[in-house]
């Protein structure tokens, strides 16, 4: 799992880090929303969790701004401001949660599980659509055009990383965690093997290709011509 943390209290952000560390959590910590806009756009992230009185852009645009691209990730907002207009503009700007500080951490853990599960059942229940490209959670298969493919397990769930990123670049460092299961992959060729293996089964009868490469970033996939 990998979470996105915006908070700008560097000894609370630390404390917050080495607690999920403790769950086998990673999270990755940004003191500015407009760095914590961008990083969103580079990367795969599970969960966000965002303070709001943040220097550059506060947490609520950066929520907001979440949102524009990304309709499913939880976002988690984590501040002091505790008045019902405050809440009202999270929830109206796309959160999902609010908790107000001081904290517990176990109830900040709560939190975060109660939305991944959400977030997972709902998964399950929708099917993904790029372009021409059908995955169904229902039937635990792919289609393109209408025809089925036929993948491997494996090649399903990096489809599904893929797909899920909603056009966004997902590492091969987060490729190897989700794929995996958080265990360390050394050989990154082993990815590389995959996604070759993927795009002779989705693209190469198709004048559309889906599944792009970003040379030194990771890939995505995207309905582009």
């Amino acid at each position: 799992m990998r979470i996105l943390l915006l908070e700008d209290d560097a000894t609370l952000s630390a404390e917050i880090e080495k607690f999920f560390r403790s769950k086998n959590i990673e999270c990755h910590s940004v003191l500015d929303g407009d760095i914590a806009a961008k990083q969103y756009s580079k990367d795969l992230y599970d969960l966000v969790i965002l303070d709001i009185n943040v220097p550059g852009k506060n947490g609520i645009d950066v929520c907001a701004s979440i949102r524009s691209v990304d309709t499913t990730v939880p976002i988690l907002m984590l501040t002091a401001f505790g008045e019902i207009q405050d809440k009202l503009s999270a929830f109206n700007n796309g959160a999902d949660d609010y908790l107000i500080k001081p904290f517990h951490f176990d109830e900040l853990f709560a939190r975060v599980n109660a939305l991944l599960k959400r977030k997972h059942s709902v998964n399950q229940e929708e099917d993904i659509v790029v372009g021409d490209l059908v995955i169904s959670y229902t039937e635990m298969k792919v289609f393109r055009a209408g025809v089925e493919v036929i993948l491997t397990p494996k090649e399903f769930k990096l489809l599904s990383i893929l797909a899920i990123a909603n056009g966004r670049i997902v590492s091969k460092n987060t490729i190897s965690e989700k794929l995996w299961d958080y265990q360390i992959i050394t050989n990154q060729n082993t990815i590389e093997v995959y996604i070759n293996s993927l795009r002779k089964k989705i693209d190469k009868n198709s004048e559309i290709k889906l599944i792009h490469t970003k040379v030194g970033y990771g890939y995505f996939v995207k309905s582009e011509k």
